[in-house]
């Protein structure tokens, strides 16, 4: 459940938290919905569409876009989100740019371009790397993106005033792109990313064994998986595990294009599938990629405490090996689970802030 405190929803804002977004009364930032085409999205192996519509969240300048330039965020959606589900119209929780607006007032962060992109597809999400079952969605993301939103608004230089950030599988998208492109982002927030994938992942492979077994193998639970008038937290979950197979162990000539890291009968762990998950969990690649985390002028991190999938662990041995690299970082854990935690950007936007400001 959210945690409301009053310091974060002081009695005169309350009403300016809208379900409408035609009713959202933003003083600083203005929100538009983008027409965006990805040539590296184009003929995907999903079949998914190349054209996407991605949020973009403007100052409200006193005249036209023809500043010198504003810092530019990138926030990533988690798995079976969209860029879209930043303007999200609920009870007594503020959407992204309502939050946005608000610590503006306050001054605690400035004038700046917030994308959300979409990286959505059949299998719920890409994890944001490129795969032969998914397509090539780092590529959008660092080369197709990045390019038309430098075309588009005026933004100032990467990286020392771009930053990316996100939560669960956007928190890992975010963690792994900064790492892997610092001449793109300068700064890194990764709020509950999936990492220490023994943990995070391994834990459920069970839940989809039980669903292939119900429906037949992988074929028969993807077509009642799509045609399930409800899909339930047991649905999600197993097919939380066959996106998961798409972004980290894609295979061309297996059914739905992905090798699962477990014989589908038995569930035995296939160790040479499963060392290719691992290969890709950000507590390897920080080792890999010390150098570019060096770069970054913030690397924010941090997970509840009571995190249903066991992500807290998963950070501490991260900050552990990020100490021993000799990475900086700034690490909290915060009382609280997974679910319903984004009112922890509050805590990071500051700070992305203020390594990427002019």
């Amino acid at each position: 459940m959210l945690s409301f405190r009053s310091t974060e929803f002081p009695i005169d804002n309350v009403g300016r938290h809208s379900h409408n977004p035609g009713l959202m009364n933003l003083t600083y930032f203005e929100v538009r919905e983008e027409l965006f085409e990805s040539e590296a999205l184009r003929e995907n192996p999903a079949g998914d569409p190349s054209s996407r519509r991605i949020p973009v969240i403007l100052p409200r300048t006193r005249g036209s876009l023809d500043l010198p330039g504003y810092p530019v965020l990138f926030l990533l959606a988690g798995f079976a989100g969209s860029g879209r589900q930043f303007l999200n119209y609920s009870a007594w929780s503020p959407s992204l740019p309502e939050r946005l607006d608000r610590l503006r007032s306050r001054g605690l962060i400035g004038d700046l371009i917030v994308v959300c992109p979409d990286a959505f597809t059949l299998y719920g999400g890409s994890q944001y790397l490129n795969s032969t079952a998914t397509g090539r969605y780092e590529d959008m993301i660092v080369g197709d993106l990045v390019d038309w939103v430098g075309a588009r608004y005026p933004t100032l230089g990467r990286p020392q005033h771009w930053a990316v950030g996100g939560k669960s599988s956007g928190g890992y998208g975010a963690l792994v792109l900064g790492m892997r492109h610092p001449e793109v982002f300068g700064a890194v927030a990764c709020h509950s990313g999936d990492m220490y994938f023994d943990y995070s992942y391994r834990l459920d492979f069970p839940r989809l064994l039980r669903q292939l077994d119900r429906h037949g193998g992988l074929d028969g639970f993807m077509r009642a998986f799509f045609v399930a008038p409800k899909k339930t937290s047991e649905l999600v979950l197993a097919m939380n595990i066959v996106a998961m197979a798409a972004a980290y162990s894609p295979s061309p000539a297996e059914p739905w294009r992905v090798k699962l890291p477990f014989d589908p009968e038995t569930g035995e762990i296939r160790e040479d599938v499963w060392q290719r998950w691992l290969a890709q969990d950000p507590i390897r690649l920080s080792e890999r990629y010390a150098d570019n985390l060096r770069r970054l002028k913030l690397l924010y991190l941090d997970c509840g405490r009571q995190d249903q999938f066991h992500l807290q662990y998963g950070l501490r041995i991260l900050r552990k090996k990020l100490a021993a690299l000799g990475v900086p970082h700034h690490a909290e854990e915060f009382d609280d689970d997974h679910s319903d935690t984004s009112y922890r950007y509050e805590v990071s936007l500051p700070k992305l802030w203020e390594a990427i400001r002019p």
